[in-house]
């Protein structure tokens, strides 16, 4: 499941940072491709976001991480690369 919740997270910030570019660069350049691509970026990190949490949780459980451990690895994914810090800095360790 640890291998699931790195490649998730990968994912979870690839989809982020697309999210990001799609709102800061072709919002500017082509409102109407702007518009198409919104829905599924948006929905499709929306589902690795939720995905993320829920193994977040089920990894805290089985491995029985801090408290501290797992709102540092949620709060994370609020920031844009901090799925890779946190993947690297604090899942990694466990593999």
């Amino acid at each position: 499941m640890l291998r699931t919740f790195t490649t998730v997270g990968i994912a979870e910030g690839i989809s982020y940072l697309v999210l990001l570019a799609n709102m800061l660069i072709t919002k500017n350049m082509d409102i109407h491709l702007y518009e198409k691509l919104l829905y599924p970026i948006g929905m499709s990190h929306g589902v690795l976001f939720i995905a993320y949490v829920v193994l977040a949780l089920m990894l805290k459980v089985q491995l029985q991480w801090s408290f501290k451990k797992f709102v540092l690895i949620f709060m994370a994914s609020l920031v844009p690369f901090g799925t890779f810090y946190s993947e690297r800095h604090w899942v990694h360790q466990e593999i």
